[in-house]
Parts: structure tokens; C-alpha cells; sequence
């Protein structure tokens, strides 16, 4: 079965930067699951101009449904998922970390959150509920929660955790939260859940499990430049810089 526009179910998008290593096994447990759960599935892999092996990790594979881009330099996990999302033709739409520190297994609640009614549903370690099995060191929970609390004076008051990495949108709310968004560090999850709520599209948040990888890519130095973002996307806010929405327009 695929959607009314003739793109399937749903699309799973990937940001990868020099995943060789852990990439082959999350493509394992994702298609795995997709292939019992999902009549129509389609898996885009975004290379972000990696150095090993990752895109090679995507060719090898002979499922025509699992596929792969790259991009020419290194351009950040906000310009990879936005080219992801705004790419793929899922009528719902998944990005989700190379890491799988959230388990695609996760998936089945996202979905039926979706068929409630919600536009999207983002997975949250800052809810009641959450499983949290591997912690990050302290210095990075710290930063995380000073990080979130900025977020939520300035841009997303209703809102615990906009940075855990699987989250699930209707093609719509991929098109208006993405379409417009220009942020390609990591401060890119803020901005397009601030476009999606500007437009007035109901945003859920979730507890779920989530697993520490010690491997991640995320530099202290992006972390802190995250911080300037967010201050940043409140100012071009105030400034009429975004698409007027339509909660706004009402």
C-alpha cells in the first residue's frame, strides 16, 4: 500500500557521518522491523561527506528500498535531515540517529500517536516514564539540561527535551517545518519544531528508552554554538524573519 500521492507509508531518514562501523547493524534492526510492520517502507541514508566507508554501507545493499545521498562536504545533521525530509515521499516521516540510542521499536507508539490526530510526536529522556538504560557523562547532561531550559524561555515554552534524535511527522508538518528552516548544526531539531508549532500543528511529546552511545559525533564546540542558535531563532522570530503561521493568522 502506499500513500494517496503514490510514495510510500512511510520514509525513514538517516543522518550519517563516517558510520560505517555502526551503520550496517542499525540498517539490519531497522528493515528488519519495517519488513513485519510496514506494507510500504522506503530508508534514505544522508551521507554527510563522510570520509569512511558509509555511503559504500547503503550501495552494497540490494534492498531498492534502502537508498543513499551524499553530500559533497560535511555540512551538519540539520542540513542532512532537512535534505532527507524534504526528499523522501512517505506520507509519515521518521528521522532517527545512526546510533539508534532510541530503538526503532519505539516506532509503533509514534504511530498511533499520528492517528490521533497529532502532526508530529518527538521522543523525549525528560518526561516521566522515560528509560533511560546508559546515561551521557555528566557534563554533557548538564549542558543538556541548561540547553533545554534556554529553549523553552526563549523559543519552546511547552517542551522538556526538543533534542533527542527519532521523531516522527506527517508529510505536511515535514514540508512546513522543514521547508523554511535554514539552521544546519544541531540547534536545527529547535527551529524546525518552532516552525511546526508557529503553524499552529499539534506536537506531541514522549517518554521513551533511550541508550547512550559513547561514539557520538557531537562536539562540546557545536554544543555551545547551539546556544548562540537558539538565541538566534528567537531574534529572527521577533524580526518577522519566519513564515507568519497559521496559529497566527487566526
Amino acid at each position: 500500500m502506499t500513500n494517496a500521492a503514490g510514495g510510500p507509508a512511510l520514509s525513514v531518514v538517516i543522518p550519517a557521518y563516517n558510520e560505517a562501523k555502526r551503520l550496517p547493524r542499525t540498517l539490519d534492526r531497522v528493515i528488519a522491523y519495517l519488513r513485519e510492520r510496514e506494507a510500504s517502507f522506503e530508508v534514505l541514508v544522508v551521507d554527510d561527506g563522510s570520509s569512511d566507508g558509509t555511503a559504500g554501507c547503503v550501495e552494497a545493499r540490494s534492498d531498492p528500498r534502502v537508498t543513499v545521498v551524499r553530500n559533497e562536504t560535511n555540512r551538519g545533521k540539520g542540513y542532512s535531515v532537512r535534505r532527507g525530509m524534504l526528499r523522501v515521499g512517505g506520507a509519515r516521516r521518521l528521522m532517527t540517529d545512526a546510533d539508534l540510542s532510541t530503538p526503532i521499536e519505539e516506532l509503533a507508539r509514534f504511530q498511533a500517536h499520528l492517528d490521533e490526530g497529532y502532526d508530529v510526536v518527538i521522543a523525549s529522556r525528560a518526561l516521566d516514564g522515560a528509560n533511560i538504560e546508559v546515561r551521557q557523562p555528566w557534563y554533557r547532561e548538564n549542558m543538556g539540561r541548561v540547553f533545554n531550559l534556554l529553549v523553552r524561555l526563549l523559543v519552546l515554552p511547552d517542551l522538556r527535551d526538543t533534542q533527542c534524535g527519532f521523531k516522527l511527522f506527517t508529510a505536511r508538518a515535514a514540508e512546513v517545518s522543514f521547508g523554511p528552516a535554514t539552521h544546519d548544526g544541531f540547534s536545527f531539531d529547535v527551529e524546525s519544531l518552532f516552525l511546526a508549532r508557529r503553524a499552529g500543528l499539534r506536537i506531541l511529546e514522549v517518554p521513551v528508552t533511550w541508550r547512550n552511545d559513547a561514539a557520538t559525533h557531537v562536539g562540546l564546540g557545536r554544543g555551545f554554538l547551539a546556544f548562540l542558535d537558539v538565541v538566534r531563532i528567537r531574534a529572527r522570530a521577533l524580526s518577522g524573519g519566519y513564515p507568519r503561521g497559521a496559529a497566527e493568522r487566526t
